[in-house]
């Protein structure tokens, strides 16, 4: 491998190992396949990252599954082969959908779940007093009210309409109890 695609895959995958939803040989070999004019066998992407063609077969399947990758048939050849997807707008949408949107509905059902335990009490005295479950309850308006924005949010991002950022910077200060807006 070249230098320059040396570089690239290694910042790529840097960035991947940190990003939550990829692993570092994700990122690489999403990184070396998007800098090939066609698609490349798995050994060669065995070959060129120095890994075993089991690792990458196994690796890129979740590649493939984010849409990041795609299987392509190459004439006169049985192998496969793989190209990196170049429609980013169609790669953010599904990262939207299925990582933070799905992240959001996951803190939004810990919230009413919560909310039920207050309005059933606590069990052999463990309920907390009027005033912290006043407080839990005003937390948790809070949180629904900016998670259900956002959740609204990337529907829309998704879906190719504008997506109002003031409207989302305003949303927890509306739920804050009085005079303790920040």
């Amino acid at each position: 491998m070249d230098r320059a695609t040396a570089i690239f895959v290694d910042g790529i995958g840097a960035a991947a190992a940190t990003s939550g939803i990829l692993t570092q040989l994700q990122g690489r070999i999403f990184a070396l396949l998007y800098l090939q004019p066609r698609p490349l066998a798995l050994e060669d992407i065995a070959t060129a990252l120095q890994q075993s063609k089991s690792n990458i077969s196994v690796t890129i399947r979740g590649l493939v599954e984010w849409h990041l990758v795609r299987r392509t048939p190459v004439g006169g050849s049985r192998k496969d082969h793989y190209e990196a997807a170049t429609n980013f707008w169609r790669v953010m949408q599904e990262v939207m959908e299925r990582r933070f949107r799905w992240n959001l509905r996951q803190a939004l059902a810990a919230a009413a779940e919560t909310e039920r335990a207050l309005e059933q009490g606590g069990r052999g005295g463990d309920a907390p007093t009027r005033e912290a479950a006043a407080f839990i309850t005003a937390r948790l308006m809070g949180l629904k009210l900016f998670f259900t924005a956002v959740d609204a949010a990337i529907g829309a991002f998704t879906q190719g309409k504008p997506v109002d950022g003031e409207a989302l910077r305003n949303v927890v200060p509306l739920a804050a109890p009085s005079g303790k807006r920040r």
